[in-house]
């Protein structure tokens, strides 16, 4: 008796913990979000393995999983793309990873984000080992780490609390136990930076609506990407060279199978906008590139209903602009034979 007595207490004060902390939460604005992790970008590169010809893919740095809506895209293909851009990443190793690795041979879309596309080679550099992580998780993943995923997800989709976010959002206790200020501990000096979107199963990402109403909101992401452009301006030089070198080879070996390749530069403004200009300029960067690259490349500036969007934090879309861009894109590919597939030149 005194053993059920015990269970019941402990179940008890178990619900009332967790739900306290839930509520507490939730009242500081927080709310259940899927968490954009290994796992899940997991999920879309095993869909590559059964793709076929017909089938197109994303990859890129954020601005693709921004601007890049897989709704429209659906809408006006009649396919919808597998998401496989990464944030803050170059996109050389998951294309790497994807035309060494599998027999695809459809449409690739890779997204050219200056500054991190021809920013390095090397293996240790964030913008390389992150997207790495990534394909080095798929390649290797357990059924249990498969199996925890996808139990993991009812979860996320209900509690608040098991956010993975980091930084000023972040609400895992390493997180808040590094938020406390003790004796001489080492403080980041890059700015607070905020999660901004929100992302569904399939990776479709949007832009949080605080983004776009909350100026302060907005400039505080701004900050940070002027923290990173001082780093940038004081750090090592882009490697165009090696970069240019790294991707040319595999866009070789996939044209040589039957790929597809099309390159597209997203929409930035501000400060930021002028920052690119300034460290990665056009004529010498995204110009050559398309140039010995030889495929179809669409820059945001040179379509006069796409070079006058305005990105509320400088470097991306609003949820509300980022599917007006893509239906335009789509809609300019498709006029340009850009979109090769059967069912995209059937619409």
């Amino acid at each position: 008796m005194q053993l059920k007595q015990s269970l019941i207490i402990a179940l008890t004060i178990f619900v009332v913990a967790i739900s306290s902390w839930e509520f507490y939460w939730r009242s500081q604005g927080l709310c259940p979000t899927l968490d954009d992790n290994e796992a899940l970008w997991a999920v879309q590169r095993g869909r590559v393995e059964k793709a076929t010809s017909n089938d197109i893919l994303l990859m890129g740095s954020s601005r693709v999983l921004f601007d890049m809506q897989l709704n429209e895209w659906e809408a006006e293909t009649g396919i919808r793309p597998i998401q496989l851009a990464s944030v803050g990443s170059s996109p050389l190793p998951i294309f790497h990873d994807v035309v060494n690795n599998t027999d695809f041979s459809g449409t690739i879309v890779v997204g050219v984000t200056p500054g991190l596309f021809f920013s390095t080679t090397s293996p240790e550099a964030q913008p390389w080992q992150w997207p790495q992580s990534k394909v080095d998780y798929y390649k290797k993943r357990t059924y249990a780490q498969i199996a925890n995923h996808y139990l993991s997800l009812p979860l996320q989709k209900r509690f608040a609390f098991l956010s993975d976010d980091q930084g000023v959002d972040g609400i895992k206790l390493k997180e808040l136990l590094g938020k406390i200020q003790i004796g001489n501990r080492y403080v980041d000096p890059m700015p607070p930076f905020h999660e901004f979107g929100e992302i569904g199963l399939d990776r479709n990402l949007k832009m949080k609506p605080i983004t776009v109403t909350d100026t302060a909101y907005a400039n505080s992401i701004i900050k940070v990407w002027r923290f990173f452009m001082k780093g940038a301006a004081s750090g090592p030089p882009p490697d165009k060279a090696g970069t240019m070198a790294f991707f040319l080879k595999d866009l070789e070996i996939f044209k040589a199978r039957g790929g597809h390749v099309i390159l597209v530069r997203c929409p930035s403004s501000g400060s930021l906008r002028h920052g690119e200009n300034m460290g990665v300029p056009r004529a010498t960067f995204w110009d050559e590139l398309v140039k010995q690259a030889d495929v179809k490349a669409y820059h945001f500036e040179d379509y006069d209903q796409l070079k006058d969007l305005k990105c509320p934090e400088e470097s991306h879309l609003s949820a509300t602009d980022a599917e007006y861009f893509s239906t335009e894109i789509i809609k300019i590919m498709k006029v340009d034979g850009a979109l090769t597939n059967s069912k995209a030149t059937k619409k």
